[in-house]
């Protein structure tokens, strides 16, 4: 603003604020639904939306999206986002999907654009993977996040799967009809009910805490001494803790009425005999990236789907998997936690190599048409381009 003082024929320059800090790009996410591939959870709540168009991101939200954590389309406008297709919100800038997109969804990605996801999705599809190759697409896993020496992102995800196999398996047991009628376990005079759990990470802790606060006994096996400590430590050494040793493994699986198992450093196999061997109508559930590797003999039932249907009667066994399905809504909130505090350094990912934050390497999965994942080039039968040759660190 400028005034005028005497002599009246000169003017006076005032001060005027500036402004000194650059203003940040606008960029887009866009985030399609991933209930048509079978993917309840979805990685954004209204609440996230509304912190994430604070920060002066455009949100584009596919319609329906938010049904299966039961948001309703207003709620995300109101928060700030803007409904679209599936199409519209592939083409943003930034693409976040917890499913796995399909080889032709993948291939109408714009080069350069910034795929969210996790890892087993782009592993486990290698005609999508390759499509993202050929696109120029830059992919990184969410799960493989690496903050000050934690996978933040993948140790919340197998809490939450952890603490819902038991509570899935709670409700199972205590089924009249189809489960066995009865509890965990914390009833005077009568034998809990005995869980076993293979492996001593994050999920397997978040079951082992949950199956002894509901009275059961509980034992944990894993060749990971140093990992299998640090677990009875958390437990207060409430649970049988064992190294994998065949014949104690075994006996512990043939009085067991529900299994949990998680991923381990070396993974693994339960042979057919021993299978056998395990009570009717045992529970299974399966939280590694490879359901039914753990107990190939025994079928696998996916909780993904809308109804599954609880073991029918004169059924003997079952591994159950995508647990984490079951509970989409508090995965979503753990998700959209996790996304609202990771968009500044997804926002810087989009820029150079030379800026691309270092807990976001190793969760690089592709780079402008070069695989820079290990796993992912193994799956592709191909050789992986170590990242750190290309941001020169």
């Amino acid at each position: 603003m400028i005034t005028q003082s005497a002599p009246a024929n000169e003017l006076t320059p005032l001060e005027q604020a500036v402004l000194t800090e650059p203003r940040k790009r606008t960029i887009t996410f866009g985030l399609p639904s991933g209930l048509e591939h079978g993917e309840r959870r979805f990685a954004l709540t209204p609440e996230g939306a509304a912190r994430l168009t604070d920060c002066g991101i455009a949100v584009k939200i596919q319609r329906g999206a938010g049904e299966p954590i039961h948001y309703s389309d207003a709620a995300y406008e109101r928060a700030g986002a803007t409904l679209c297709s599936r199409a519209e919100a592939l083409q943003a800038e930034v693409v976040i999907s917890t499913a796995a997109l399909s080889a032709g969804e993948a291939a109408t990605l714009r080069r350069g654009t910034l795929l969210l996801t996790l890892l087993q999705p782009v592993v486990g599809n290698p005609l999508a993977a390759k499509a993202l190759l050929r696109a120029g697409v830059n992919v990184v896993a969410a799960d493989l996040i690496n903050t000050d020496g934690h996978r933040l992102i993948a140790d919340i995800l197998h809490e939450i799967d952890g603490c819902a196999s038991m509570a899935i398996a709670s409700a199972m047991l205590t089924d009249p009809i189809h489960g066995k009628g009865i509890l965990l376990g914390g009833v005077t005079g009568i034998v809990p009910c005995e869980v076993t759990v293979i492996g001593s990470g994050m999920g397997a802790i978040a079951a082992a805490h949950n199956a002894l606060g509901a009275g059961a006994t509980v034992r944990m096996f894993d060749n990971d001494l140093y990992s299998l400590r640090s677990a009875g430590r958390v437990l207060d050494h409430r649970c049988i803790a064992s190294a994998l040793h065949p014949k104690v493994l075994r006996s512990a699986l043939r009085s067991a009425d529900v299994v949990v198992v998680t991923p381990m450093r070396t993974p693994t196999v339960v042979d057919s005999d021993i299978a056998d061997e395990m009570k009717k109508r045992v529970l299974i559930f399966d939280l590694t990236s490879t359901p039914g590797a753990t107990f190939p003999s025994i079928p696998v039932i996916d909780l993904s789907a809308p109804s599954v249907s609880t073991l029918a009667a004169g059924d003997a066994r079952a591994c159950y998997c995508n647990v984490g399905n079951r509970v989409p809504r508090t995965a979503a909130m753990a998700l959209s936690n996790a996304l609202v505090g990771n968009a500044d350094a997804l926002r810087q990912t989009l820029g150079s190599l030379a800026d691309l934050p270092r807990p976001m390497r190793p969760a690089m999965l592709t780079y402008w048409g070069k695989c820079v994942n290990p796993r992912l080039a193994e799956a592709l039968g191909i050789r992986a381009l170590d990242i750190n040759l290309l941001t020169g660190n």
